[in-house]
């Protein structure tokens, strides 16, 4: 196994950890499992790195990276729901929108055509992992708030974008 597919079952690995500080509930919990999920989303961008320098892309990177990503997201966001922190609503949001373009993308694969990360894709990505990040710190509710629709309307304009830019995906399906 090469040093991207390590990092990305790392990644995978320090997902249930990540879990289990949270609901340890030992004090500075939150501050832990936020050292975890920023060391988990940096062996995200380190995977991808030295993948695409080195050549090092496989079948396995290709499946787990972006399922490691949306586990990793989604462990975060159930928390956040769980401690009314965001609404159940805008969590199903995000998952939809991840369900359907990665249909999408099934779609268009089957059909011999790749659809890579576009420019809001990767705006929601960002500032999801920052919203995310902000949101285990001891913010003003506001703030919170703010991060919730940050994550929900940036998730919703780059999943439309990709339908909207691929329709004739679709249309042919």
């Amino acid at each position: 196994m090469n040093l991207p597919n390590k990092l990305t079952l790392l990644r995978i690995i320090l997902i249930p950890v990540f879990m289990v500080v949270l609901y340890w509930g030992f004090p500075y919990a939150n501050y832990v499992a936020l050292a975890i999920f920023i060391i988990a989303s940096l062996t995200d961008m380190l995977d991808g790195k030295i993948a695409r320098k080195y050549n090092l892309v496989t079948d396995f990177g290709k499946f787990a990276d972006p399922l490691a990503d949306k586990m990793l997201v989604t462990a975060a966001m159930l928390w956040f729901v769980e401690n009314h922190q965001m609404a159940a609503w805008m969590l199903l949001i995000v998952i939809c929108r991840e369900f359907a373009v990665s249909g999408l993308r099934m779609i268009a694969s089957d059909k011999g055509r790749v659809i890579a990360a576009g420019w809001s894709g990767k705006v929601k990505t960002a500032s999801t992992m920052v919203c995310i990040v902000l949101m285990f710190l001891p913010i003003p509710a506001v703030l919170n708030t703010v991060c919730c629709w940050v994550i929900t309307l940036t998730t919703l304009y780059s999943g439309v974008e990709y339908f909207v830019k691929n329709k004739d995906v679709i249309a042919t399906a």
